[in-house]
């Protein structure tokens, strides 16, 4: 049972590095030029920069959104799920979760994440 196990992962080890060595020899090796690196606006030169300063509160926000969107896909299999698991085991899991997600929207408003001040 060891042997097969180690010689599966042998296998997918030794298939992983093929592929990365064929990536390497037949890769097209491209030069970065400065007219490459720079952003394209309809063949016209640049009006301003397109580097412009991004608010971390909107990055913040944006993966507070993410982790709540992941809370609902979470929660309602749950709900179905309420049908195969007793009552007790759906109860603890279904507050187990809640509880993780609680204790960090209370982490994000101790650290300040939530306060918008710009």
């Amino acid at each position: 049972m060891i042997f097969m196990l180690m010689l599966m992962l042998l296998i997918i080890l030794l298939i992983s590095f093929i592929m990365v060595l064929i990536n390497l020899i037949f890769s097209m090796k491209n030069k970065m030029t400065y007219e490459k690196s720079i952003s394209f606006e309809c063949g016209f030169d640049l009006f301003s920069s397109s580097r412009l300063p991004f608010s971390i509160h909107f990055y913040l926000i944006g993966i507070l959104f993410l982790v709540f969107d992941i809370e609902i896909v979470l929660l309602f299999p749950m709900i179905g799920s309420l049908k195969i698991l007793n009552y007790f085991n759906w109860l603890y899991i279904s507050f187990l979760i809640l509880w993780v997600l609680y204790v960090g929207l209370e982490f994000e408003k101790k650290e300040g994440v939530l306060s918008w001040i710009v």
